[in-house]
């Protein structure tokens, strides 16, 4: 049986003028990928990301992980209210019982992907990128740089 339960932390690599709106604001955008719109996150911190993530020169670190989740479903469900939404951790085992955009190659396993997905409920909505707020983030999150280490 697999656990759900977010992780104690996520990190988004990315642009840090990206990552500091998402730490003001929340902002977030949400990314058409297999049917879906996904963000997508990791459980590590690792130096190597910011190389898998390109051209990411910060990180964003989410303390509270459930308050986070929590918020960013929500956010999505007044913008998207026809969408239904999961997260949870990729397998890179073989095939993830969350489904196949759950799944990914085992060589991709250093990413230690933790994906939020929505799904439209009538298939015929168009998968367009969305932006999403949900609201400041400074009470829980901080930005590191590549070379910061976490406390």
């Amino acid at each position: 049986m697999h656990d759900y339960q977010r992780p104690p932390t996520l990190h988004r690599y990315g642009q840090r003028s990206d990552l500091e709106l998402a730490l003001r604001e929340g902002q977030f955008r949400l990314v058409p990928y297999a049917g879906c719109l996904t963000l997508s996150l990791s459980t590590a911190w690792a130096p190597e990301l910011f190389d898998i993530y390109a051209p990411a020169d910060a990180c964003l670190v989410i303390h509270h992980t459930e308050e986070f989740g929590e918020r960013l479903h929500r956010a999505v469900q007044r913008t998207l209210p026809s969408w239904a939404g999961i997260d949870g951790a990729i397998d890179y085992r073989g095939r993830s019982p969350l489904g196949a955009i759950f799944t990914k190659p085992a060589a991709e396993a250093r990413e230690r992907e933790w994906l939020f997905a929505w799904r439209p409920m009538q298939g015929n909505l168009s998968l367009n990128p969305v932006t999403v707020r949900v609201g400041s983030l400074e009470q829980f999150a901080e930005l590191r740089g590549r070379d910061e280490r976490l406390s």
